[in-house]
């Protein structure tokens, strides 16, 4: 019994997936990865709305026990039971989808139970249209035994033991991408945003209400961090309207799905497609928009978008690769006076040669208003150096989010956040690291108060980590971006006082000689003591 608990006791999320993905594995009609992933994550979604609907019911007792009203009352129950609402966007799931039927099924009778699960619950909320492959259990059809230990297993999940506050379906799908290698390649791969990643640009640009857009919005991490942001600073996230795309239909369901375990409303279209040859939210401007493209996409450009108005000022990006197209459509949903855009893109856009003129275009048009660069240890699943942009349409200052904001125009913030490695992650197969709650706050706190009143833009700056420059000087640079090019490296051999530093070297090396003196003298003395002369 004492092994028992001691194995409980070290009980982690990985572990518990760790056993899945072998239980997958070794089941027959398990299918491709693509299809234990689906399953996995679907089991995962069941397993996460059923515990907080558990959770739903149990508070609306206490809430009755605590107006003196007997929740096992005949009529009580059918008044609050039967048909329950919730404040906090928790799913009335019907009796086939709740948790609580699901384990207790019996084992042949699974696979079937759990389609009928999704079934249902596409039939009760629109919300969750497209979030699932019809048949995702019974086509596989997995043995009674298998489905069985992996069900179990889920079960063993729970925001009661892994964490309320994170965003778990996020950990589980990273988990995932870590062990197979998605989509084959990096310049296609799927790339999870970790939370510190997220929270930091989140604290930047302050998306408290209005819309926000993801335009390749993955599992919806972007969502999810900011929604939890809001509520920290104002309790209430149905002030900020939810608007994403997504080109992978795997994602886009895991999207639905995350979202909808928050209770969070969003519109993420009514399909996956690609931003570029299918925007499904054309015409429409956001007040924020945060995100994670594939970074170095290739194959993303069609003929038909040769003309495009998303480039008609700027000019077409290169075909070979998809950063600056990102930044163009970007810039294309942000609102024209004061949307706020922070997303993240590999370090070769900084100064790509064949993007110069779009470079200098963003540049003189005043779009750009802050580029940080990131430790590159941050991610898991790509080892590319990453960049933090943040454009801005109003840089003329007034008024946001209750700070007072100076005239900025033609004034650019450099960071450089690379030696920011001071946080291990353990248990990684490769180094990682990751910015704590005080370093992000130091992040955000230097660019918050560059752009607040008061503040002399000629001197803000501290050596090796940031500094304001006008567009004189990135002119004088070619246009470049890269904050090594701005920001002060301090050469620490130039500290070092030379006299004084050879004077101490000279004086140890004599003593050196002098100890090597008299060793050698010792040693002649005691040869001629025992009749060995020494010439």
């Amino acid at each position: 019994m004492a092994k028992k608990k001691k194995e409980e006791k070290t009980l982690n999320l990985d572990s518990i997936l760790f056993n899945c993905r072998d239980y997958l594995r070794a089941a027959r009609n398990s299918g491709s990865f693509f299809e234990k992933r689906d399953m996995m994550l679907t089991l995962v979604f069941l397993r996460f709305i059923g515990e907080k609907y558990e959770d739903g019911i149990e508070n609306l007792r206490q809430m009755l026990v605590e107006q003196g009203l007997d929740p096992d009352d005949e009529n009580i129950r059918a008044a609050f039971f039967d048909d329950p609402t919730f404040a906090d966007g928790t799913y009335n799931l019907p009796p086939e989808a709740r948790w609580s039927t699901i384990i207790n099924t019996p084992a042949p009778a699974l696979n079937v139970a759990l389609d009928t699960a999704l079934q249902r619950l596409e039939e009760e909320d629109p919300q969750l249209k497209g979030c699932f492959i019809k048949g995702t259990f019974t086509t596989r059809n997995l043995a009674p035994n298998d489905i069985k230990k992996v069900v179990d297993e889920v079960n063993k999940i729970s925001h009661k033991a892994f964490g309320e506050e994170k965003d778990l379906i996020g950990r589980v799908y990273e988990y995932f991408l870590k062990e197979f290698a998605v989509n084959a390649t990096k310049e296609e791969g799927e790339f999870y945003t970790p939370h510190d990643v997220v929270q930091l640009i989140a604290s930047m640009i302050e998306p408290y209400e209005g819309t926000l857009y993801d335009p390749a919005c993955g599992s919806g991490g972007m969502f999810i961090q900011s929604a939890e942001l809001v509520k920290a600073k104002q309790g209430n996230i149905n002030s900020i309207n939810i608007y994403g795309q997504e080109k992978e239909a795997a994602t886009y369901r895991l999207a639905k799905m995350n979202l909808a375990l928050r209770g969070i409303s969003h519109n993420l279209g009514e399909t996956n497609d690609s931003s570029f040859t299918h925007d499904l939210h054309k015409g429409l401007f956001f007040d924020y928009i945060m995100a994670n493209p594939p970074f170095n996409l290739k194959g993303w450009y069609d003929s038909e978008l040769a003309n495009d108005a998303r480039w008609a000022d700027y000019g077409t990006p290169p075909e070979s690769n998809a950063n600056y197209a990102w930044i163009l459509h970007i810039l294309s949903h942000l609102k024209p006076n004061d949307g706020v855009a922070g997303f993240l893109l590999a370090n070769g856009a900084l100064n790509d040669g064949d993007t110069l003129e779009i470079r200098k275009r963003l540049i003189q048009n005043d779009k750009l208003e802050a580029i940080i660069v990131l430790p590159r240890e941050l991610f898991i699943t790509t080892d590319i150096s990453v960049t933090l942009w943040i454009l801005n349409q109003n840089k003329k200052g007034g008024d946001y989010h209750g700070r007072m904001l100076r005239k900025r125009e033609h004034e650019f913030l450099f960071m450089d956040l690379r030696q920011w490695t001071d946080n291990p992650v353990k248990g990684e197969n490769k180094k990682k690291v990751f910015l704590d709650a005080n370093q992000i706050k130091k992040a955000s706190e230097i660019y918050h108060e560059w752009q607040s009143e008061g503040v002399d833009s000629s001197k803000y700056e501290t050596p090796e980590l940031y500094c304001s420059v006008d567009i004189d000087e990135i002119e004088k640079n070619g246009w470049a971006l890269t904050p090594s090019k701005y920001i002060k490296f301090i050469d620490h051999d130039l500290e070092i006082e030379y006299e004084k530093e050879m004077s101490r070297i000279q004086s140890e090396m004599q003593k050196v000689m002098i100890e090597e003196k008299k060793s050698q003298l010792m040693l002649e003395e005691a040869f001629r003591g025992i009749g060995y002369g020494i010439e």
